[in-house]
């Protein structure tokens, strides 16, 4: 885990702990945990520090020191919330004279070059707010989530299956979301629901892909369905884009939802999410029927089908891990989503900006970042010079050093731009020799008389007429096509009405042709 997240997460859990009140008058018992408690965080600062030193000079085994040292410091933070008079004054400057230095920056990863320490601390500092909220969710008397669900064997069958077979979906959620939460989460914020709601609803809809669509119809991160959308300010927003494949709007979306069935639900998270499953209409008909019963109640339970039964505690057991992790031995990936913009200064597509920009120390690359931040791209449409994408600040700092130039900006480029057809060697039919090319070969070949019959005149093959339409053919995707005809992506859309960002053709499929060249 990264040093600027594990500091943010501890000082803003410590500033939390400066607004508890703190008892003036203490047994020896309890003193005498505390002071065990400032000698922990004392040892941990010391450890950083040697971390630090290690560091410095090449040595591998610093990195581990100064994370493990940072996990003693939560530790003892989490003590201190559950100790009578432990204060987090003498902790609080300890976090503060560690922000000043930065490990990461001491150990040589990528960051960009204008990433001083001060501006880290500022970053810091301006997520506080935030932080502190997530962290009063796992306080000993503020988990407002935790408050508003029953963790039962429903949900602890839950939790086991997110742990087991579906672990690889919970992290690729987690990381997902990392670069989604500056736009999803203060739509819930303002409304006043739960962070972990968001990341329950999202990890069990979609796995925080933005682009992805149910058989059902369903779009997008949150997974509205077109009318659903369409009654809170989804859909078509005039230029061919459907606005519930945008995290932003998608997720302002589903926080309206959830405060209209939570008002309407007796404020029940497990009714409010058995209706974004299985229909409002039938969860307040299921509840008007039991007299207000709990989701839990069997005459309320049956009521729903298997679908949603499943479903309810699958999203809480989601957002349960979301904010305990720690306790079920959970390591969420590292992920560095400090914003920024991306100007091209040529034309790419996404497809291949994630083959120049490489893994960049993620384990999959970029490709999923991108386009959920930007979902009104297909990944392979080329996008012209001077197009600005919302990117990452390492995203940018990558595209600089090697997409603009170089040897592996002109690989990808060429990579994206092969046609596969073009391997395909073309010989044509095998026909017999006619007398008339027999004497024509025997004369090129210095053959035969004089008074041999002179060859036919063979005329040149006139150039194929333009096609006016185009048979879709299996695999083919709009952008391949435009460049098979030289024409442009949009344009061709256009011509056949074909709605950004999906573009969606099929075999079979007829296309005009007429803003191509030929």
């Amino acid at each position: 885990m990264h040093v600027i997240a594990r500091s943010s997460a501890a000082l803003l859990a410590l500033a939390l702990l400066a607004a508890m009140p703190q008892a003036h008058a203490l047994s020896k018992r309890d003193q005498a945990a505390v002071d065990a408690l400032n000698t922990r965080m004392q040892a941990a600062e010391t450890r950083y520090r040697a971390g630090l030193v290690k560091i410095g000079n090449a040595d591998p085994a610093g990195r581990t020191e100064v994370d493990a040292a940072l996990e003693d410091m939560e530790d003892v933070m989490a003590a201190c919330v559950k100790q009578k008079g432990c204060s987090p004054t003498t902790m609080l400057a300890a976090y503060k004279r560690l922000l000043k230095q930065n490990a990461d920056v001491a150990s040589g990863d990528e960051v960009p070059e204008d990433n001083d320490d001060e501006n880290i601390a500022g970053t810091i500092a301006a997520d506080v707010p935030e932080a502190a909220r997530a962290a009063a969710l796992l306080s000993a008397d503020g988990q407002q989530f935790v408050k508003m669900v029953q963790y039962n064997p429903a949900v602890q069958a839950g939790i086991r299956r997110w742990l087991t077979d579906m672990r690889p979906s919970l992290i690729d959620t987690f990381e997902n979301y990392q670069y989604l939460r500056q736009t999803m989460w203060p739509q819930f914020q303002r409304a006043g629901l739960p962070e972990a709601l968001l990341f329950g609803v999202m990890a069990k809809e979609s796995n925080g892909r933005v682009h992805s669509t149910s058989r059902a119809g369903a779009a997008g991160p949150m997974q509205f369905m077109y009318a659903t959308g369409r009654r809170f300010g989804l859909g078509d927003d005039g230029t061919g884009f459907d606005t519930r494949y945008d995290a932003r709007a998608s997720a302002a979306a589903a926080a309206e939802y959830f405060n209209e069935r939570l008002g309407t639900l007796n404020r029940s998270i497990e009714l409010s999410l058995a209706a974004y499953n299985g229909g409002e209409g039938r969860a307040q008909r299921v509840f008007n029927s039991s007299g207000g019963g709990n989701f839990w109640d069997e005459s309320v339970y049956n009521q729903f089908p298997a679908e949603t039964r499943d479903y309810v505690p699958m999203v809480i057991a989601a957002a349960w891990l979301f904010l305990h992790p720690k306790e079920y031995g959970l390591t969420m990936p590292r992920v560095d989503a400090r914003p920024a913009a991306l100007r091209l200064v040529k034309p790419s597509s996404i497809y291949e900006l994630t083959i120049c920009l490489g893994n960049g120390g993620t384990r999959e690359g970029f490709m999923r970042a991108l386009r959920n931040l930007n979902p009104r791209y297909q990944a392979d449409q080329y996008l012209p010079t001077g197009t600005t994408l919302a990117a990452t600040t390492k995203i940018a700092g990558l595209y600089g050093r090697y997409c603009t130039q170089g040897q592996r900006a002109e690989l990808a480029h060429t990579l994206v731009m092969s046609d596969a057809s073009r391997a395909i060697v073309r010989t044509g039919p095998v026909t017999p020799v006619q007398a008339e090319d027999a004497v024509y070969e025997a004369e090129s070949a210095g053959i035969g008389s004089a008074s041999a019959t002179p060859a036919p005149v063979r005329s040149k093959p006139s150039k194929p007429a333009k096609p006016s339409t185009y048979t879709v053919k299996r695999g083919e995707t709009l952008t391949a096509i435009a460049q098979k005809f030289q024409c442009d992506t949009g344009d061709l859309a256009r011509a056949n009405k074909l709605k950004a960002p999906r573009f969606a053709i099929k075999p079979g499929q007829k296309l005009k042709l007429d803003a191509c060249e030929g």
